[in-house]
């Protein structure tokens, strides 16, 4: 197994690390493909039995930013897939995506090898064009021909979630049996309650909590001017937020935070893992998902979703589908989007410890009933299974 990810660095990526563990833990010889970032800078690393390949990125800003981020890592990625090869031959490459690119990847092998492809459809990409950029131009429609060839290719495909299933029966005309739902659960041994951070209950204060990428498409920005409405506009010096994470918009979102003179009201960790954050994490009163509801962000499930829940932590956030669906009574839907509309949920929420606690019950209950990764990793592997198994012979 040759698994490509382009837009994160593993064992970052939590979903790709579960895959390849469940994989090796199999009896797969499992090598990965992938970004340098967020501390895992090593070319290449044996880690766990896996071997990983790592290779420079430069994120893209902007839409005319893409085509150059996305060539280089294509180029890495094939130039390395040769490298796996010479070390242990490739049956199944695993393209992740963004982008939908990496099909050409598979391609290439499959031409030369005979290999075969599983797609693992993280992201709806051109909804995420257009939930970033706003405009259906000719890069939109690029996007939505690449996702066709992407699923055209494959001999089956993963989804995160049953909308995303359904995108890949309806719009990438693939056979039912051959998509396989694969939900990004967290380890349950690895997500847990823990004493909190000393360094931010010392105060009492209430701490609505934020975890995950800050990009563009996140919402963030929109929970700091929250923060700023909660202070100046209602005068709540009772509450405060803590920020775990980073991403393309980390710098901004602190500027923004200075000029509004939030101060101590505001704090941002930065990128934290394993113990530091679930320190961070449990110390969380409210957890925020932020994202804007959008043509993309209403299809997705969400890991802060998964994590909050596993945590016990109530949590508020806008009218997205998916995720209301996947949180049921644990999440305070804010059916207004604005930062205004986002801050009075807060601060009923903090007023409110028993719906707090009659939230948080609920959704340990769900977690505890739903979110098995073990579950989840016997569809993965029966997926790569059905790779072999099947009578069809694909081109």
């Amino acid at each position: 197994m040759l698994i490509l990810v382009e837009n994160l660095p593993v064992p970052f990526d939590r979903r790709v690390w579960q895959e390849a563990l469940a994989l090796q833990e199999a009896g797969h010889v499992v090598s990965v493909i992938c970004p340098k970032g967020k501390g895992y800078n090593d070319s290449f690393e044996l880690r766990e039995g896996i071997h990983i390949y790592r290779h420079d990125l430069v994120e893209a800003t902007s839409a005319k930013g893409y085509p150059a981020e996305y060539i280089t890592a294509l180029w890495h990625q094939l130039r390395l897939s040769f490298s796996a090869r010479r070390r242990q031959r490739i049956d199944v490459i695993q393209a992740c995506n963004p982008p939908d690119l990496m099909f050409l990847i598979a391609l290439f092998h499959r031409l030369l090898f005979g290999t075969r492809f599983l797609f693992d459809h993280h992201d709806l990409s051109p909804e995420l064009y257009f939930s970033r950029f706003g405009r259906k131009d000719v890069f939109y429609r690029v996007l939505g021909l690449l996702e066709k060839l992407t699923f055209r290719l494959a001999d089956a495909s993963i989804a995160t979630n049953e909308t995303f299933r359904d995108i890949a029966i309806v719009r990438g005309n693939m056979k039912a049996d051959r998509v396989f739902v694969v939900k990004s659960y967290p380890d349950p041994a690895k997500t847990h309650r823990c004493p909190p951070e000393p360094a931010l209950v010392g105060d009492g204060k209430c701490i609505v909590g934020y975890v995950g990428i800050m990009g563009a498409q996140d919402g963030v920005e929109t929970l700091v001017r929250a923060m700023d409405h909660i202070i100046y506009a209602q005068g709540r010096t009772d509450i405060k937020a803590v920020l775990v994470g980073d991403g393309p918009e980390y710098e901004g979102l602190r500027a923004l935070a200075k000029t509004l003179r939030l101060g101590d009201a505001l704090q941002f960790t930065g990128y934290l893992t394993g113990a530091k954050m679930m320190q961070h994490l449990s110390a969380f009163d409210i957890g925020v998902i932020p994202d804007p509801p959008n043509g993309c962000n209403e299809k997705l499930s969400m890991n802060k979703v998964f994590e909050y829940m596993m945590l016990g932590i109530p949590f508020v956030q806008f009218d997205l589908a998916q995720a209301r669906r996947e949180a049921g009574e644990a999440a305070l839907v804010t059916m207004r989007y604005s930062a205004a509309a986002l801050a009075d949920n807060i601060i009923a929420l903090a007023d409110d410890s028993a719906r707090r606690r009659l939230m948080a019950t609920t959704a340990r209950r769900i977690a505890g009933r739903d979110f098995r990764w073990s579950t989840q990793a016997t569809r993965y592997l029966a997926a790569i299974d059905s790779i072999f198994t099947a009578s069809e012979v694909r081109p």
